[in-house]
């Protein structure tokens, strides 16, 4: 299998996980906490920082762990003229593989808890406070992303973005989406966790925003980001080369 369809695959069974993580845990909370939403969103929140930490190092390795289109995009986009970063043949599988796992994860989390494998969220979160909170967490994710990257820290990169999505949860009006993937995965769950169809373009369109501000942020704060845009989310392997590092 070659470097490239590894990297896809990786980043298929990455976001499938995460999603499975993100909608499963706000099944089981619902389930267990019946009427209690702070203690809901406190369980859902745990499991999906831990959750998502362990997959970006089980998979980081191999495509970087980005599990979100934004986050691969403005890879991309930085480093396209350094010739770092994602290439433009990865960028083209790169979100077709993360919507589908996104997919795959919210029918698998129902099929787990014995509900209807597809549904369609009724969840309606399309609030001015919504959209503006999912700019801040989005620009807040690629912020901590790329600095991270930039300064020579990736590899601490598990920990903290599993700890600021875990915060976001908190002290955003959205519970921090935060990823077009995620967002598109969690119409298919009629719980806790799912959104609405109707609410969908107005979150993505916050992220696409909110990822450049975070975005303009950090190149302003380091000028040289582009030089290490290959390390995002941590560093991995490079098509045709060996693994690289920070």
């Amino acid at each position: 299998m070659n470097t490239v369809t590894r990297k896809l695959v990786a980043e298929f069974l990455g976001t499938a996980l995460l999603v499975t993580v993100v909608v499963g845990s706000g099944i089981a909370a619902e389930q267990l906490s019946p009427g209690q939403t702070g203690l809901q969103l406190l369980e859902n929140s745990t499991a999906t920082a831990l959750g998502l930490a362990v997959l970006i190092l089980v998979f980081g390795p191999i495509s970087g762990a980005h599990f979100n289109p934004v986050v691969s995009v403005a890879d991309w986009f930085l480093g396209r003229r350094r010739g770092t970063g994602l290439r433009a043949i990865e960028l083209a599988g790169y979100i077709p593989a993360q919507v589908a796992g996104g997919l795959l994860g919210a029918a698998l989390a129902n099929a787990m808890f014995d509900l209807g494998v597809i549904q369609i969220s009724r969840h309606d979160r399309l609030t001015a406070g919504h959209l503006l909170g999912e700019v801040v967490a989005t620009a807040g994710l690629l912020a901590v992303i790329f600095a991270l990257a930039r300064s020579g820290r990736a590899a601490l990169s598990a920990a903290a973005v599993g700890a600021y999505i875990g915060a976001a949860y908190w002290f955003t009006s959205s519970t921090s989406f935060a990823n077009p993937a995620v967002t598109v995965g969690r119409i298919f769950s009629d719980t806790f966790a799912g959104i609405a169809p109707g609410s969908v373009p107005g979150y993505i369109a916050a992220q696409v925003l909110g990822a450049a501000l975070g975005l303009t942020a950090v190149t302003w704060l380091y000028p040289d980001s582009a030089a290490t845009a290959d390390a995002v989310t941590v560093p991995h392997e490079r098509t045709g080369n060996l693994p690289t590092s920070s």
